[in-house]
């Protein structure tokens, strides 16, 4: 063989291996870890968190408010994983004074809040390439207490 044509050969087998590396498909971001979701700027109330990039789906969508008591359940969609989504609430809801009460898994998810008079529901169900959230927040029911039996 030539010196000209080995030359040439392991020139191109170089660049071969160059491109092949730059076609190659990139990892997705979840593979190097879950990225972070921000909560969005405008908030229809200013203690329910939601994820930038969704966006409210108002014809599933009310809200009530009167006399210091709310109810209502805001359905927003967006491009992140339920995985995602359920990490991002965990998160946040606590820096708006909401306690975890538990979270419940079956295909969908299902993350229940509590605090102060208030109860919220937030359901995270997939759809496609998208999630679907429910948030639903109602006031806490007023369980009568029984007296203490008087101490003999």
């Amino acid at each position: 063989m030539s010196r000209r044509l080995l030359v040439f050969l392991v020139l191109f087998s170089f660049i071969l291996v160059l491109c092949g590396c730059a076609l190659l498909p990139k990892r997705e971001k979840q593979m190097e870890g879950p990225a972070l979701l921000e909560p969005q700027a405008a908030l229809r109330f200013a203690d329910l968190p939601v994820p930038s990039g969704f966006r409210l789906l108002p014809q599933n969508s009310y809200s009530f408010e009167s006399s210091g008591v709310r109810v209502c359940v805001l359905k927003y969609q967006g491009k992140a994983s339920p995985d995602l989504v359920m990490s991002f609430y965990r998160e946040q809801m606590p820096m708006y004074n909401w306690n975890l009460l538990n979270i419940v898994e079956y295909g969908d998810r299902m993350l229940n809040f509590d605090r102060d008079n208030e109860t919220c529901i937030v359901n995270l169900l997939p759809k496609g390439k998208t999630t679907v959230i429910t948030v639903s927040v109602g006031p806490k029911p007023q369980i009568p207490r029984k007296p203490a039996k008087p101490v003999k």
